[in-house]
């Protein structure tokens, strides 16, 4: 890597926005200048977004049946975009479901093989989050084996049978259309999620032995909806409340000592799509601790500014940067300090958008404007 510095930006330090010199070499962040010197006059200067939750790659590998044939080249373009967006680090949420589809275990195992071969060869940090199923019971062995194997550090339960419908002998909502995405019959995906339904009881004790399993790994819940619900996942060893639907789960979290993780769309739209607690409510109250991508990438740095407008640059960004590496374990990067993995972007504060993205001492993204300070 070549050291270069830059100079003229406004530069989020702890503490506020100051205008100095901001060196990169070997990867890390220095105080002084150091090679060359790039002009980021008129932008800011600030730390690489964390995203903790995103699945928008699923666009990327599979945009339609049968067009992405390599998905190791889906993760690429998906690399690119995430740089363009600011994300510096970005934790890909990959389904292991009885959904099927994308959802289904056969696509987790693909997503894992092609990630690993890929993510190494980007500049910015791609890792792999499993999102669990619950009830899966007997997929517990296999989903522990590729969490060794593949070095998965984020493991998320979720719960999507619907489990009322189910109890009272009903046919759950948009079952047909479902059951087609899975490849299966209607019939069959209803047989299915019935026999899942009833092994509930189970559940709890193999959740348990499987978090025994995997010392390491940092564990979460989503979509929890009640205190109760939240106390249910803390007892099995999850600790990370993703996305609670409501003001009691959230406050029970927090009251817990264990960090909120909130979409940001919801910040951007103003309101969860669909009708859940407001995630500006929770970060009003300090009941939030990051926010991530959820299901599209720009999010973090618009929802980050429009918060920013109320409750200022640093305490807006430090929900999509410095808050989720906490959230993570990640101390080596969320913040713009000597010594700290060089993770950040540049951003014009007339457009809001990111005119180069540095990721670990690398060119991750370059803009129009920015390319022609660094070549022109």
């Amino acid at each position: 890597m070549i050291p270069f510095h830059f100079t003229g930006a406004r530069v989020l330090r702890p503490g506020g926005l100051i205008e100095t010199p901001v060196g990169i070499t070997e990867g890390r962040i220095v105080d002084a200048p150091c090679g060359r010197a790039v002009d980021a006059s008129g932008f800011l200067l600030l730390p690489g977004i964390v995203d903790p939750h995103g699945d928008g790659f699923e666009r990327h590998l599979a945009p339609r049946r049968g067009a992405m044939l390599d998905m190791g080249d889906g993760l690429a373009m998906l690399a690119v975009e995430l740089a363009a967006n600011g994300i510096t680090t970005a934790m890909l949420a990959q389904f292991w479901s009885w959904e099927g589809g994308m959802r289904g275990p056969d696509f987790a195992r693909a997503m894992l093989e092609a990630h690993a071969a890929v993510a190494p060869l980007q500049a910015v940090d791609l890792r792999v989050q499993l999102r669990v199923e619950s009830h899966l019971l007997d997929d517990f062995d296999a989903i522990a084996a590729c969490v060794e194997r593949f070095g998965v550090g984020y493991v998320v339960f979720n719960d999507h049978l619907p489990h009322r419908q189910l109890s009272e002998g009903r046919k759950p909502p948009r079952l047909t259309g479902q059951a087609l995405k899975s490849g299966r019959s209607p019939e069959a995906h209803l047989a299915l999620m019935q026999a899942l339904h009833q092994r509930s009881a189970e559940v709890g004790p193999a959740v348990a032995a499987l978090v025994a399993r995997l010392p390491g790994v940092r564990f979460g819940s989503h979509d929890d909806d009640s205190a109760e619900r939240r106390a249910f996942w803390r007892a099995l060893g999850a600790g990370i409340s993703e996305f609670p639907e409501t003001l009691e789960a959230a406050q029970a979290a927090v009251a817990a000592g264990e960090p909120v993780i909130m979409g940001a769309p919801n910040v951007v739209r103003g309101a969860s799509h669909a009708g859940k607690v407001s995630a500006q409510a929770l970060i009003g109250q300090g009941l939030c601790a990051a926010l991530a991508s959820d299901y599209h990438y720009p999010a973090p740095r618009q929802g980050a500014l429009k918060l920013a407008e109320t409750m200022g640059l640093e305490a807006a960004w430090a929900l999509v940067s410095d808050g989720p590496a906490r959230v993570l374990g990640m101390t080596d990067r969320g913040r713009i300090e000597a010594g700290l993995r060089a993770d950040l972007l540049l951003l014009d504060p007339e457009t809001g958008r990111v005119g180069a993205t540095v990721a670990g001492g690398r060119l991750a993204y370059l803009g129009p404007e920015m390319a022609s300070r660094f070549f022109g």
